[in-house]
């Protein structure tokens, strides 16, 4: 995902994504131990993806628009 996309979201929006990020990241962790997981390369972009979902948190806590 996109960081511009990310920014076109509210704060609820941005805290729900990052929440369903980290349990994509678990169930993903879930699937490598198991032997499961096919595309481990999954694993590194949901990270970035939460990296970047939280930059954008931050970015607007910094600014004050806490809408």
């Amino acid at each position: 995902m996109k960081a511009e996309a990310l920014r076109d979201l509210s704060m609820d929006e941005l805290n729900k994504k990052v929440l369903d990020l980290k349990e994509e990241l678990f169930n993903l962790r879930f699937q490598m131990a198991t032997g499961q997981l096919e595309n481990p390369m999954q694993l590194k972009q949901v990270r970035k993806d939460i990296a970047r979902a939280k930059t954008v948190i931050r970015e607007r806590e910094i600014a004050g628009d806490l809408d």
